[in-house]
């Protein structure tokens, strides 16, 4: 009985080093994942990516995910470290829907970490909305379900580095040519705007996107709608960051406009009723925005029952306190 034990485990393990001595990540279909991944006796830890990488399915997610995926891959199969405890491998829904269909999966890109001995637990599945997809919250991952350190080894992006040189060329390049007239650099509106910018940027999601990595937008599959706001509060497309930014644009923008709007409707009607009126509805239009991906946000829209409540209490309260003045 250990002999054929012994022997099964050890035909599994030289097929699987077969392969990955071609291939850092190994492509499986139904059949392989069962007899490979699923079915004992195992000694070994199976990283599997379930995707859905072709161009029909449109998952740009997916693509990127595989990036990093191989990065990881790649750092572990050429790493002095390497060894036949651990693979990396990878099941497309195309070639493999079966296996989706058996473990109830309907989303993509998912990980999952199958140990060597029983089956795996909650723990078991990357948390990707959370955490994301980079190769080093991967490899983070993988030590802590397997007791397996990778050292992530990226291929050189000399990308950003150009992109800087540029940049640095571009202001001292302009820089010499008004040399003899450099006041713009006291412009204290020009460095309030670009500051302005910034904020804008960074309040509107922008540094998310850029650590993160999400997609554009969402087009469903089945019925071809397009998605710009994420259903999750854990997470955001870079179109949600777009619409954020040009609402605070737009408040910026029109921000005189409106104190003048609340001035003027002191002056006419010498009271405060309707200044919570302007300041509501305002303020709901970015939560009927929100809404969209979180629940908690109480305002759906303007006009809903709950702002209505509440404008009438505000405006009860600002009547009382000018009666007392």
């Amino acid at each position: 009985m250990r002999l054929t034990f012994f022997c099964w485990v050890s035909e599994k393990v030289e097929q699987l080093m077969e392969w990955s001595s071609r291939r850092s990540v190994i492509r499986m279909n139904g059949d392989k994942f069962r007899r490979f991944v699923k079915a004992p006796p195992r000694n070994y830890s199976v990283i599997v990516m379930f995707t859905a990488l072709q161009p029909q399915r449109q998952c740009s997610v997916c693509r990127q995910a595989n990036e990093e995926y191989q990065v990881l891959a790649n750092s572990w199969r050429y790493s002095s470290a390497f060894s036949n405890k651990l693979f990396f491998t990878i099941v497309d829904y195309d070639e493999g829907a079966d296996v989706f269909q058996q473990l109830n999966m309907n989303s993509a890109p998912t990980f999952m970490h199958f140990p060597p001995k029983g089956k795996p637990k909650r723990a078991d599945t990357f948390d990707l909305q959370r955490i994301g997809f980079a190769a080093e919250q991967l490899a983070k991952w993988i030590a802590d379900r397997t007791d397996v350190h990778i050292r992530v080894f990226r291929p050189p992006n000399y990308s950003g580095t150009i992109a800087l040189a540029l940049l640095v060329s571009l202001v001292g390049g302009l820089l010499y040519l008004r040399r003899n007239n450099l006041e713009f650099i006291y412009n204290k509106t020009g460095w309030a705007m670009a500051a302005l910018c910034v904020v804008f940027a960074m309040t509107s999601g922008q540094m998310w996107n850029h650590i993160r990595g999400p997609p554009y937008a969402h087009k469903n599959p089945q019925n071809g709608q397009v998605s710009y706001i994420h259903g999750s509060s854990q997470a955001q497309f870079v179109a949600e960051s777009h619409i954020i930014l040009l609402l605070k644009l737009l408040l910026f923008t029109v921000g005189e406009c409106w104190s003048c709007c609340f001035l003027i409707c002191i002056y006419l009607t010498a009271s405060y009723n309707n200044l919570p009126g302007l300041m509501l509805f305002h303020i709901s239009l970015f939560f009927s925005i929100f809404k969209s991906s979180a629940d908690c946000f109480p305002f759906p829209f303007a006009l809903s029952a709950n702002f209505k409540s509440i404008l009438s209490q505000l405006s009860t309260l600002l009547d009382v306190e000018e009666n007392v003045f």
